[in-house]
This record gives C-alpha cells, structure tokens and sequence, in this order.
C-alpha cells in the first residue's frame, strides 16, 4: 500500500458505485461479533475479497463482508470482521477501512471487541464501555509522513472515546435493561494469549479489559475527525492467582451469545443519532 491516497480513491470510487447511501456511522465488528448488526436493512453486501486494495480477513468468525445499509433509518456501513497486527498486517493495513469510512463521509465510528476482563468484578458475558485504552503494541497507524489531508500531525488523543456516545449508549443500555460495564482497554499485539505475571503488570498499570485490536483503529480514527465508541464483550475473566486456560472456540461461543445485547445497544444509538443528528 504504497500510495495510501491512490488506493483510497480507486477504493472510495468502487464502493459509491455499489450504492446511494451515504453512511453516517461506521461499525466496525469484532470476534464472534459479525452478527450484532443483524437487524439493519441491507442495501448492500460485498465480500472484501472483491474490494480493490482491501485486506483479507484471516481470522476465525470474522466474515470477511461490507454492509452498507440502514439501522433506524440511520445510514450506516458494517465491516464484519477486522484485520490484525498478528495478522501480519502492517498498522496502515489495519486501518484502512478506517480511511475508508473517512472517505465516504463516516462521521462516527463504533467498534467493537471481544476482550479477557482484568477487573475481578466483571463476569463474561459482560459489555464494557471502553473509556480510554493503553497502547501497547509498540507500533503506531500515524508512523511516517503525514498525509494532512486525512489529518493532523499531532492529534490530540485526551477524548478518543466520545463522551456524548459514551452517554447515548448508557441510555439505550439502561432502557433495554442491559448491564453495561465501563473502563479502560489495552491493546496487545497478539496473538498469544497473556501469562499470569503479563496479566498482573496489565492490571496494575490501570487495565481491565485487553485484547489483540481496536488501538489502531481509534488512533486513525482520531487522526481523521471520526467521533469514536468502543464496546468490549468480556469473554473470560483472568485470575492470575489460579489461572484457567481460554480456548478460541471458548471465547468466541460468549461473544456471539452477548452480540444480540450488542445489537440492541447499537440500535439505541443509532436511533438516537438519526434523531438528533440527521433527520
């Protein structure tokens, strides 16, 4: 991807040709979590595999497929599934459908995440709202020259997670008699899974939900003027002191079991939006 605003208008351009609607929110799904948006009216469905410049999506559950619809009434673009350090992707790669959603006029991006919990007072199954995170995947999507059209050199990073969203998804939370969780996520390259002692440094640097993605996304995110929600699905909860071991297959059986209060959260404040924002 050597020519990231080449490839983002050949991108751009392929997709305004697959539809008329003009996404206000971007979501972006998680492990286990492509389901979550099940209940949007679809106008459009491509496979990323036939989306010029787009990355391929290795992992388990993730689908691998682009929506373009509506959820409420509100204009919105679904990426199922995501692309990871792990993955072998570079940190530009794993952002580019970020820069995507940018170029199609995205103004909010939702994402969500399945994540080991660290705080011993959740219980999987739980939804975290994700108040702030912690970088440690000792890389960054803003490495390099500066593209100033898709942003600033130096952005300001002291309110990634937007407060207002933070509150709209409390209230659609609230009213749908959902429990929702709130803190701060670290992100981890992967795709091992923490040891006892990783799990005890993580909590004690103010940590409690970690997972192997989202950071990159909400730095570019950042970068390009996109007010950001995250949404972590906790799916096991460590305990360094007598640790139980996670399996994929685990993890992913939870997330898909708390994607339809996902949905329902994300309807909320979707509908909100609509109301507030766009109508």
């Amino acid at each position: 991807m050597n020519n990231l605003s080449q490839c983002l208008a050949e991108t751009t351009a392929f997709i305004r040709s697959k539809t008329h609607v003009v996404p206000y929110i971007g979501y972006l799904t998680g492990t286990g979590l492509g389901d979550s948006a099940e209940s949007m009216t679809v106008d459009t469905a491509i496979e990323y595999r036939n989306i010029p410049h787009f990355p391929i999506s290795t992992v388990q559950s993730h689908k691998g497929r682009l929506l373009i619809g509506r959820l409420v009434d509100c204009p919105l673009i679904v990426l199922q599934g995501r692309f990871h350090l792990y993955e072998g992707y570079s940190p530009k790669e794993v952002t580019y459908p970020v820069r995507l959603m940018q170029q199609l006029g995205v103004k909010i991006l939702i994402l969500s995440n399945a994540a080991g919990g660290l705080n011993p007072s959740f219980s999987p199954g739980d939804i975290m709202l994700i108040s702030d995170h912690i970088n440690l995947t000792l890389t960054n999507p803003l490495i390099g020259p500066n593209d100033d059209d898709l942003g600033v050199r130096f952005p300001d990073m002291s309110r990634a997670y937007n407060l207002e969203l933070i509150s709209t998804a409390e209230d659609a939370a609230r009213a749908a008699g959902i429990r929702l969780q709130k803190g701060i996520y670290v992100g981890l390259i992967g795709p091992a899974l923490e040891t006892p002692a990783e799990v005890e440094f993580l909590e004690t640097i103010g940590a409690e939900a970690v997972g192997f993605s989202t950071v990159q996304e909400v730095i570019a995110a950042v970068h390009g003027g996109l007010r950001v929600m995250g949404l972590s699905v906790i799916t096991n909860v460590h305990n360094p002191v007598d640790p139980v071991p996670a399996s994929v297959e685990e993890i992913i059986a939870v997330a898909q079991k708390a994607a339809p209060s996902l949905g329902t959260i994300l309807r909320g404040v979707a509908g909100k939006i609509y109301e507030t924002e766009i109508r």
